[in-house]
Order: structure tokens, then sequence, then C-alpha cells
């Protein structure tokens, strides 16, 4: 099961992000449409298709995921809530440990906070990536609200401890906040 996660630049009227919504909807390859928050500039979406979908998207940016540890399914993020999009660049060689220590601190981490992680997604290598020694993952996670994502910040937790471990495999993080666009 793979992905292809479309960052596109939509026109500027305030309806933009439901049009695109509304026309995916009805396409069985787009799992879902994102819209920014926090982090995104107000005419950016996000669409996560099944790989390969022919959407016709004004994409700028289109990578390849494919699943780690979650999801299992091909099931679609729920609605409600946020979502936290956090981009790693990682050391090549150092994805599985990252994708073991993720795996080792979610169980605390969802026990404690009102969070769901969705998936984290290893990127398709690219070129820029082979010259660095570097390799990419999208990390998903669904928060309560804003609110919630500031309380998971706590140091004191369990899985704040492994996420340390893990932050030491990583060159750089960029997290950004959305919502999935509910479908009708």
């Amino acid at each position: 099961m793979e992905y292809d996660y479309f960052q596109l630049r939509l026109g500027r009227e305030r309806t933009a992000q439901k049009a695109l919504a509304d026309r995916l909807h009805t396409a069985p390859e787009a799992v879902a449409v994102f819209a920014p928050l926090l982090g995104f500039a107000s005419n950016e979406a996000l669409v996560l298709a099944r790989a390969g979908a022919k959407l016709e998207l004004p994409a700028h940016s289109v990578d390849r995921l494919t699943p780690t540890l979650r999801p299992t399914q091909d099931a679609a993020p729920e609605t409600g809530g946020i979502y936290v999009h956090n981009w790693f660049t990682i050391d090549g060689g150092a994805v599985d440990e990252f994708v073991r220590l993720s795996g080792e601190a979610w169980p605390d981490f969802e026990r404690r906070f009102e969070t769901k992680i969705y998936g984290l997604f290893l990127a398709a290598e690219s070129e820029a990536d082979r010259t660095d020694g570097a390799r990419r993952l999208l990390l998903m996670t669904r928060y309560r609200d804003l609110g919630e994502w500031q309380v998971s910040r706590d140091p004191t937790s369990d899985a704040m401890q492994v996420f340390l471990r893990r932050r030491e495999l990583t060159r750089v993080s960029l997290a950004r906040a959305c919502t999935v666009m509910p479908r009708g």
C-alpha cells in the first residue's frame, strides 16, 4: 500500500479548499483533503491519495509515501480535531531506529493525551536525499485541538523521553497544523 501526498496552491477564494474537497470526495482514490491551519499558506491544500491516482491536481510538490507502522489498513483519517503533519529529515541509515522509537513511544503518548497517530510514512528517496545521505518521513497525528498539542509537549512523559532519543537521529523537523475536510 502506497500513497501520493500532494501539496497544492489554490486560488485565493475563501472556498477554494472546500471546492477541492467536494470534487475529490467523489474520487475513490482520494483518501483525505487537508485545509491549512498553522504553518501553511492560506491558499494551500494537501491531498493524500492512493499511489498512482490520476487526480489532475495543480501540485507544486508530490511525494510517494509508504506506511511504516501505521496506517495498517487503507482507512481515511477521521475528521474533527487538528492534524499535525510533521516532516522529519533524518540520517539515511537511521530509518529503522527512528521507526522503532516512534512505535515504542506511541502507546504512552496516545494513552496520556487525546491524540491518535494516523500514520508514519517513509517518503520515496529523492536525488537530494541520496546526495545528502538523508531520508524523509511524514508523521500525521490527530489532536483534539491545538491546546492538546501544546499539553502533549510535556517533557516528563515516558513518550517524550523516547521522542528525545528519536530527536538525536533528526536533522530537521517541520510541523504544521491542518484539518481534514469532511465529506459531503
